[in-house]
């Protein structure tokens, strides 16, 4: 058996998460070390690109320039499932769509219900959403020998979720929109999925450079509309044709998994912790540190009951310690749900830092728990598997 390459290990859900959980990790631990105030400047410098009116700072090179990779990487994956995976009928999504909806809904009334009147309830998308990459490497840690449902159930509602927080971005942290830039981004998407259906023969090499071209263009007028820059990457993902699409997020995968998130993860992280008592951390703090842990196992415990009711579904049905799992699960917000602090805040640094700090905790949180239910999940699994090994057969 050939030993694992660099790209091949970098595709591991395993790896993913442990680079993603170093990378915040390191942040947080440079922010506040004597490094601190070099990386903070660095991270506000802005770079301009040259013959472009683009002008970004360092970090926000990383959060929508670089994410845009991930989410490219993200759409790809939701057009395949909605098209021929786990939700290509509306039977089959309908359950994991319960419990997804009811993991969105749950954790805006906790957060809402914690800020109420506190002049901070913008920042209510932000424990909506779910990390897929970190949530499945968490369960492919911990989760040795689980039967495929459940690892098909998260996938399903952590797609669902991410649709959620797609359409979240686009529609309100959409800023002064300017139509005409739109339409010729939407102009630039549609001569990209063109090119996507020419990408074979001679001709490969010269389409693949031209659409690389395009989407460049594309993403720099997304830029200069208002509309947040990771819904570039969004788009392109969906309409690129389905067999170039497969090899392109195959390809890209090492490097959004390697480079990109943890790159994000480290400058979101670049957070100095607040020298206050508990008592004086903003409403925001503890709407967000408690409604990723319990809003989530709360929300998609109660919406994947539900949905186990609904007769005419099709697809998985969960027990409810496995619920309970897929909840844990569904609260490690992390890349997502810094994406959205820094959105939701971008007017505020001081409670966008406790909002950092908020994921953090809160995803750490549903870490701890995640990996508790669900080493107990695998464990029974697999000693009810041993027990029926060892029956003895009529």
């Amino acid at each position: 058996m050939p030993a694992p390459t660099l790209a091949s290990t970098l595709r591991s859900p395993r790896a993913g998460a442990l680079l993603l959980l170093v990378a915040a990790a390191l942040g947080l631990l440079a922010a506040n070390s004597p490094l601190g105030g070099t990386l903070s400047d660095l991270q506000g410098t802005y770079v301009a690109l040259p013959g472009t009116p683009i002008s970004l700072t360092v970090g926000h090179w990383i959060s929508d320039g670089l994410l845009a990779i991930f989410f490219f990487v993200v759409a790809i994956e939701l057009r395949h499932e909605l098209t021929a995976g786990e939700l290509n009928s509306a039977s089959t999504a309908l359950r994991p769509a319960i419990a997804a909806l009811g993991g969105v809904v749950v954790p805006i009334l906790v957060y809402l219900a914690v800020t109420a009147g506190s002049g901070l309830e913008d920042g209510w998308p932000i424990p909506t959403a779910t990390d897929i990459a970190f949530a499945l490497g968490i369960l492919a840690v911990f989760g040795r020998g689980l039967p495929a449902g459940l690892r098909v159930f998260l996938l399903a509602l952590a797609i669902l979720d991410d649709i959620i927080a797609i359409l979240i971005i686009a529609v309100f942290f959409t800023t002064d929109p300017r139509l005409g830039l739109i339409a010729a981004a939407v102009a630039g998407t549609v001569v990209f999925a063109v090119l996507s259906r020419f990408l074979g023969g001679r001709a490969r090499p010269v389409v693949a450079a031209l659409m690389v071209v395009v989407a460049l263009v594309t993403w720099g007028l997304v830029v200069l509309s208002g509309v947040h820059a990771t819904i570039a990457g969004v788009a392109l993902g969906l309409v690129m044709a389905a067999a170039p699409a497969a090899r392109t997020r195959h390809a890209l995968e090492p490097v959004s998994n390697g480079l990109v998130l943890p790159l994000f993860a480290f400058s979101a992280a670049l957070v100095v912790i607040p020298s206050v008592p508990l008592s004086e951390l903003s409403p925001a703090f503890w709407g967000i540190a408690l409604a990723l842990p319990v809003g989530k196992i709360v929300g998609i415990t109660l919406g994947g009951w539900l949905g186990a009711r609904v007769g005419a579904a099709d697809g998985t049905v969960l027990p409810t310690p496995a619920l309970l799992a897929a909840g844990a699960l569904g609260g490690i917000g992390f890349t997502v749900s810094l994406l959205m602090n820094e959105l939701a805040f971008a007017e505020d640094p001081a409670v966008a830092d406790e909002g950092t700090l908020a994921v953090l905790v809160g995803s750490g949180v549903s870490i701890v728990l995640a990996a508790v239910l669900v080493s107990r999940l695998a464990r029974k699994h697999r000693a009810r598997q041993a027990a029926a090994a060892a029956a003895p057969t009529a």
